[in-house]
């Protein structure tokens, strides 16, 4: 695996932008950690902050567990790298990422995974069921798309960008999962809700009974629900521990 010296990079990015490094390395471990990462085929983006569309990404061909800011590529809209970095990047996995970036200014991280639960749940035509507590949060602000192979044409960007619409939940039909965050733990959070949503839906419907449904009133609070819930932090009621978690066992995500 090349290397780049975390000094050398830290010298030449602003303290946010370090910053943000550290998060989405964290956040890269952190899905390899829970299990969603599918070895090195799919992507978390972050947005450096600034006016510039700049963006980090992971180098490709490593795998989420060996990720570290400074190992993170800085790109511009169209994958370009923009400073110097041993590492290749894969522009056509990057293809969903800017065209959702493009759109949402509140799209601070994008964050894509292929797990088993989430690619079955996919392939099942009532898509999500609100049968969980976990369901009721992504069905508040759930959407899909349509499968139209593997995503490496630009014509298939408008369509992403129409059906997602305003959503933070994205279901990619016979793929996987898609969450959108102002940051990257926000984006963590709720692809962690998602992901377990699929889970207990595959389990569910694996059991064979007759299932009870969530009442459709409830789904319109869920927004004010999610902020008592997190006594109005977000994702940050969560992220310092999940940062403690990875500190606990490897710290190396920081390098």
């Amino acid at each position: 695996m090349s290397t780049i010296s975390s000094t050398d990079v830290r010298s030449q990015v602003s303290p946010e932008e370090w910053a943000l490094r550290v998060d989405l390395a964290a956040c890269y471990r952190l899905v390899a950690l829970y299990g969603w990462s599918d070895l090195v085929f799919t992507h978390i983006s972050a947005r450096i902050p600034g006016p510039e569309h700049h963006f980090l990404i992971n180098p490709y061909g490593l795998m989420f567990d060996e990720i570290t800011a400074s190992s993170l590529v800085k790109v511009d809209q169209h994958c370009n790298k923009l400073l110097d970095s041993p590492h290749p990047v894969n522009p056509a996995g990057f293809t969903i990422h800017s065209c959702i970036h493009a759109v949402r200014e509140d799209a601070g991280c994008v964050l894509h995974t292929h797990t088993r639960a989430g690619v079955a749940v996919s392939a099942q035509q009532h898509g999500i069921l609100p049968i969980s507590q976990q369901s009721t949060f992504v069905l508040a602000s759930l959407a899909y798309h349509d499968y139209e192979g593997v995503a490496l044409r630009d014509d298939e960007q408008p369509r992403l960008q129409r059906d997602l619409g305003q959503a933070n939940y994205l279901v990619l039909r016979n793929h996987g999962l898609l969450t959108v965050g102002r940051g990257v733990a926000e984006a963590f959070l709720a692809m962690y809700t998602f992901e377990n949503t699929c889970r207990i839906q595959i389990d569910a419907l694996s059991g064979g009974s007759a299932l009870t449904t969530v009442n459709p009133a409830i789904l319109s609070g869920m927004a004010q629900v999610y902020t008592q819930v997190t006594k109005g932090m977000g994702a940050q009621i969560a992220w310092p521990a999940l940062l403690r978690k990875l500190d606990r066992t490897d710290p190396s995500y920081k390098e």
